[in-house]
């Protein structure tokens, strides 16, 4: 783990009990509950929530909706998301209401939630719609020196703003499809808009560049705005840690990312009030008549800043800001409708520059636009912000751990939407049914960092790991050339769990993995799999032929009671093994094993993928969700 994320956990550690009770209000899903309770009203009384036509607005709930489901296990909030965008496409893919040679850098925000659509449900309506905002970035106009003009009707313009609209989508589409060449013109996208609108003096960076000079707005040396708006630098603050998100590690420009990142915390901690944790509209001028302080640009900030440090963008004693931002925020911004629910204020609803009428970006401009409640710009970043902080809250038995996924054993190819190989079946990345995106997801908020191990496991590429998982590995029906537990694997495996490992077995019936290597593996730690398939589901959706039952005071499963394991192999066991969980006929199914200084998990079906995590398809009595974070809690006080 970098040290700036164990810095960060360190912090989220010591933020104090005050912080605690409040992040326990579940701000995020009360947020999420008036965004949901506006979209089921067919009246449409609130515009900015409910837009006619394809609006960037939603882009940002959809992303805080996106954010609350991974970390609850709640799939109301994918259906949600996805029911409203199902509003804006046609049957075949074909974005409503959308021009392509409008050029209209907005236009592309919400493709990151199309990516999202077709990842988890492999429609292919969703990757269309994806790919029709990719062409346009293809032809999008350019200014001489190769940024993105902000729309067709803003000519030679850059704006903070669509650095955000654009470059999450290109990142990750890019990676995606495997197009490494777009990660230089991702990258420059940043540096010539910092180069262009960035203030020497302050570090703050101004609303917009007009290359031509030619905008009344502009100034005529420099083609800068007037003023420095706080949501615009907001904009592009988030975009810089999404993009991160995507970026190649090995990539020259990285290192620049991160410093431009840096110099933009540098500049917008010098403008937090020191009294409210909160952010002016216009952020150098807190003494100036009329100024406010701005909920939406508050909430990037927020996100920004914590997200960066979890992700160890920027050290962790940055996320004193985020901690002061959001209390404020709760303090100035949140208005209670009920138990359940809550409003957002003070969100400008819209400040640009140029256009009909004339926006000519003076302090007295930006301080005369509309200031309303639940604005969908200013309720997403909230949620964002929310989400980041209440991810933060939670226990950190991972901290400083790496947990190790293996994919030499398990290495199933295929081709994917754009004819490229794709590795698939129980990885940390894939979203999909077979994937154990959600897992992961649980094991970085618990503080773990998550690595897949391509090559054959060795003392030198276990030595920092904490838990190396191996799953399903591989047979002649599903890789033609597979990789076979030997001797010589288990040897050093067994050599690194005595040493004080922890180790996960996860195989699974007979007729969909390899088990005759495999336990070679596993009798080492006294555990054989039968091959048999229990815990059948002969007829679809009588999910009580898989029910599993949690005995109390399980020495794992603190909180899960009612699990799903279907089709598994069940467990014969020899010490040092012992049974921690038997079925309904008195069958092992769960094992654990104490071997030296390690520790061995195990269990003969990869029960954790995403099909039965993520709330999409089990029943609400089943506790999948709340066993995976039992078990990585357990995994993680070894």
């Amino acid at each position: 783990m970098k040290k700036s994320s164990v810095k960060y956990f360190a912090a989220a550690l010591t933020l104090g009990l005050s912080f605690s009770v409040k992040a326990q209000d579940q701000l995020a899903e009360k947020m999420a509950a008036t965004v949901i309770s506006v979209w089921n009203d067919t009246a449409g009384t609130t515009p900015s929530l409910t837009p006619k036509k394809w609006s960037y607005d939603l882009g940002v709930v959809y992303e805080g909706l996106e954010g609350i489901w991974k970390r609850t296990g709640d799939a109301g909030y994918f259906k949600a998301m996805q029911n409203n965008m199902d509003r804006y496409l046609s049957k075949d893919g074909s974005i409503i209401n959308y021009k392509p040679t409008d050029f209209n850098i907005d236009h592309v925000k919400n493709g990151r939630t199309l990516l999202t659509l077709y990842r988890v449900t492999g429609q292919q309506k969703y990757f269309k719609a994806a790919t029709a905002l990719w062409d346009q970035l293809q032809q999008q106009p350019r200014t001489k020196e190769g940024g993105f003009w902000h729309k067709k009707i803003y000519p030679n313009q850059m704006w903070l703003d669509g650095l955000y609209m654009g470059e999450p989508f290109y990142a990750e589409y890019a990676a995606m499809i495997k197009n490494e060449k777009a990660f230089d013109d991702i990258a420059n996208q940043f540096i010539w808009m910092e180069k262009n609108s960035r203030d020497r003096k302050t570090g703050l960076m101004y609303h917009g560049w007009d290359e031509s000079k030619k905008e009344q707005w502009a100034d005529k040396t420099t083609g800068r705005s007037p003023h420095f708006w706080a949501r615009a630098m907001g904009w592009y603050g988030m975009a810089l840690v999404d993009v991160l998100d995507n970026f190649p590690q090995n990539h020259p420009k990285r290192k620049e990312l991160l410093a431009i990142l840096h110099r933009f915390a540098v500049a917008v901690q010098k403008v937090q009030s020191p009294k409210t944790g909160l952010w002016y509209d216009i952020l150098d001028l807190p003494q100036g008549k009329g100024n406010y302080f701005e909920s939406s640009a508050s909430g990037m900030f927020v996100y920004t800043f914590a997200k960066a440090v979890r992700k160890g963008y920027l050290p962790g004693t940055y996320f004193s800001i985020a901690k002061k931002g959001y209390e404020g925020m709760q303090n100035t911004f949140i208005e209670k409708v009920d138990e359940n629910r809550v409003n957002l204020t003070r969100t400008v609803s819209v400040s640009g520059l140029g256009g009909k009428p004339y926006r000519d970006g003076s302090y007295a401009y930006y301080l005369s636009e509309k200031v309303v409640t639940n604005d969908a710009k200013g309720v997403g970043a909230f949620l964002l912000a929310a989400n980041e902080m209440e991810i933060a809250v939670l226990p950190k038995p991972g901290l400083g751990k790496t947990v190790m996924l293996d994919s030499y054993f398990n290495n199933e190819v295929k081709k994917d939407q754009t004819g490229n190989d794709l590795s698939w079946h129980y990885k940390w990345e894939e979203q999909g049914n077979t994937g154990f995106s959600f897992w992961a997801g649980l094991f970085n908020n618990a503080g773990f960092q998550t690595k897949t191990l391509y090559d054959a496991p060795a003392t030198a590429n276990l030595k920092e790991t904490s838990v190396y998982i191996i799953v399903d590995p591989d047979f002649e029906k599903e890789n033609p050339s597979p990789n076979f537990i030997t001797t010589v694997h288990i040897k050093a495996i067994a050599d690194w769990v005595k040493s004080g490992g922890t180790l996960v077995l996860m195989a699974n019936d007979a007729g969909n993995t390899e088990l005759k290597h495999f336990n070679g593996l596993a009798s080492k730690f006294g555990v054989f799999f039968n091959g048999d398939s229990k815990g059948r589901v002969p007829v679809p959706g009588n999910f009580e032929t898989a029910k599993l039952e949690v005995p109390e005071g399980h020495e794992l499963f603190k909180n899960a009671k009612n699990l799903f394991i279907k089709e598994y192999s069940s467990l014969k066991l020899s010490e040092p093994a012992t049974s921690i969980l038997k079925d309904k006929d008195g069958a092992d199914v769960m094992a654990v094993s104490r071997f030296g200084k390690g520790t061995v998990y195990v269990i003969g079906d990869p029960w954790l993928y995403n099909e039965y995590l993520d709330g999409r398809k089990l029943p609400a009595v089943y506790d999948n969700f709340k066993a995976a974070q039992d078990l990585l809690n357990w995994l993680g006080s070894l």
